[in-house]
């Protein structure tokens, strides 16, 4: 849909009158810290045992220091989105305890933060959720950006476009966007009214209004959206498209692939801080005025390592109540296991952990087969008493079940392609797809894989092989159904996966399955799969061996078996280690 652009005085959300006047001579130096993909870090407690970890709180502890330093009106703090999703206490507030003021909205605002991006993940929260968010943090002040996020009535921006802030006697606007790519993850009801623009060229658009309007003397702009490869390919990760296009941009703040990364380019410094609260983004601009014009400006950046340790322990008093609601509720016992998962086994073939998930999609949606990926990297869940805090490590993300038709030659073609992005090329050094280099994403050190894993997707419900010495397209062979009997390339299945997977998340139905449309494939829906697995818990009391039959899930492994064993052992060893 082609955007309406509209007069600018009613996309800003703060104009002060102060803005409109000159800057006075001298050096003005102001300071920008932002932080993205926070994914619900917001308590330094893992709420089981005495484990903690980087959060809101050690970062509260940075913010403040910088204030203390650099004087706090000279100081912008940006977040770039992805905040109400990924952990305990947003899920508590975002389902459980719906009448409280939600948490979120209270942290930014004691926090102080000026301006918040939207993130995919937000969105998938459902709209009763973030214009909540959105109505709240508007009453703190605080503006819940997305200026591609367009009304499909009316043509106008849903949330704001951006907001004017004056630090450091300067006139600073602030514009935030969303993942353009939105609708290819997430069904329609979860964004309906809206739809999604690209970046490019909005963003420049969007800027040559406000500076000609507002006649700010520092812009920033902040993306949920990755650093993408600046080829202009990547609809989700537009970040250097816009570093490479942009002018009269000073700070332009990306998010959304977890990769911690500074890139410069002439006049514009490009940051993201990474993920789950590991970094602080830090830019300084000096500002030179003389005669009332600005005549020079100096921009530098740098990430700010955030440390545990350093939580701030007067913010966590102001929230302690808030702590305890969550823990209170993720403590509650709901099942037993009854032996260990670790979730790293699932890139090595079948295991426990994705063959409960398999267990659990069909029995739910009665399917005839079910695809399923490791959404948990590194986790591992001990036997005995499960509490619902497992269920985050079991299931991390607020996705639905869906079921899907599909033929044979789909469903062939949906495997190759999720097996392409977990395995090498045959005749290499490695069996796996990895290379030697630091993950930023999952933490991983040294060896880690190429592809994203919460894509490798394996299938029950059928018998298969996935021969390594194949090469690209011709590596999964499919024996049988579980029960032995005949599979049909030219037969239709029911298929369970994931609402991501099945709006297109991953790519495998477009390019392996050469679905163009999987909404037009939809035959059901069913609730998200962790309140699936709450229910299963209630119903069967534990989660068993006994409860994976053959004749359901079926069995797929790499072959040739001692060739592939030893070579993925030898590869699983470089990544995670012995």
């Amino acid at each position: 849909m082609k955007k309406i652009f509209l007069p600018l005085t009613a996309l800003a959300v703060l104009a002060f009158a102060s803005c409109t006047k000159v800057p006075k001579d001298g050096i003005h130096t102001l300071t920008l810290l932002t932080t993205n993909d926070v994914h619900g870090t917001w308590f330094d407690s893992t709420y089981v045992g005495h484990g903690t970890r980087r959060s809101l709180l050690a970062i509260n502890t940075i913010i403040d220091s910088v204030r203390a330093a650099d004087g706090k009106g000279n100081v912008v703090l940006v977040d770039a989105g992805d905040c109400l999703q990924g952990d305990n206490a947003p899920y508590y507030y975002n389902y459980v305890d719906t009448l409280s003021p939600h948490l979120f909205p209270r942290l930014m605002s004691y926090m102080g933060y000026d301006a918040i991006a939207v993130g995919n993940h937000d969105i998938e929260t459902g709209h009763p959720v973030y214009d909540r968010i959105a109505k709240e943090l508007k009453a703190k002040g605080i503006p819940f950006l997305a200026g591609n996020a367009i009304r499909t009535s009316d043509g106008k921006p849903y949330f704001p476009v951006y907001t004017m802030l004056k630090r450091a006697g300067l006139r600073v606007a602030v514009l935030g966007y969303t993942n353009a790519n939105m609708k290819e993850w997430l069904q329609e009801e979860i964004w309906s009214g809206m739809t999604f623009e690209s970046l490019i060229p909005l963003v420049q658009n969007d800027v040559d209004r406000v500076r000609a309007k507002e006649k700010p003397d520092v812009v920033i702009v902040a993306v949920h959206s990755g650093n993408g490869n600046g080829d202009g390919r990547m609809l989700e990760g537009e970040g250097l498209d816009l570093l490479n296009t942009l002018h009269g941009v000073d700070f332009l703040v990306c998010s959304h692939d977890h990769r911690p990364s500074l890139v410069s380019r002439d006049s514009i410094l490009l940051i993201n801080s990474g993920s789950h609260s590991r970094n602080v983004g830090f830019g300084k601009i000096e500002v030179t005025v003389k005669g009332g014009k600005v005549v020079d400006r100096k921009l530098s950046s740098r990430l700010i390592p955030v440390r545990r340790e350093f939580s701030d322990s007067v913010m966590r008093k102001a929230f302690q109540s808030d702590y305890e609601a969550v823990k209170a509720f993720t403590l509650n016992p709901v099942g037993t296991l009854q032996e260990d998962f670790a979730t790293r086994e699932a890139f090595r073939g079948m295991c426990p952990y994705i063959n409960f998930i398999h267990t659990l999609c069909l029995e739910a949606s009665g399917a005839d087969i079910s695809f399923a990926a490791p959404l948990s990297y590194n986790k591992t869940i001990k036997a005995g008493t499960l509490v619902f805090n497992d269920l985050f490590t079991l299931y991390p993300f607020e996705n639905q079940l869906f079921v899907l038709r599909m033929n044979g030659h789909e469903i062939k073609g949906y495997l190759e392609d999720s097996y392409d992005s977990w395995l090498a090329a045959p005749g290499g050094a490695h069996a796996l797809l990895i290379q030697k280099r630091d993950d930023p994403r999952t933490g991983q050190a040294n060896w880690s894989f190429i592809g994203r894993t919460y894509n490798f997707s394996s299938a029950a419900g059928i018998n298969y092989t996935v021969d390594i010495t194949k090469p690209r397209g011709e590596r999964i062979t499919i024996l049988s159904m579980a029960d032995g009997s005949e599979f049909g390339l030219d037969r239709e299945y029911n298929v369970a996966m994931t609402s991501y997977r099945a709006s297109g998340g991953g790519g495998m139905l477009y390019r392996g399955a050469g679905i163009e449309d999987p909404s037009e494939r939809i035959v059901r829906k069913y609730p998200e799969i962790r309140n699936l697995i709450y229910d299963y818990l209630k119903k069967h009391g534990k989660i068993s061996a006994e409860s994976e039959k053959p004749s359901v899930l079926g069995e797929w492994k790499f072959i040739p078996e001692d060739m592939a064993a030893k070579a993925i052992d030898a590869d699983m060893a470089l990544v995670f280690g012995n």
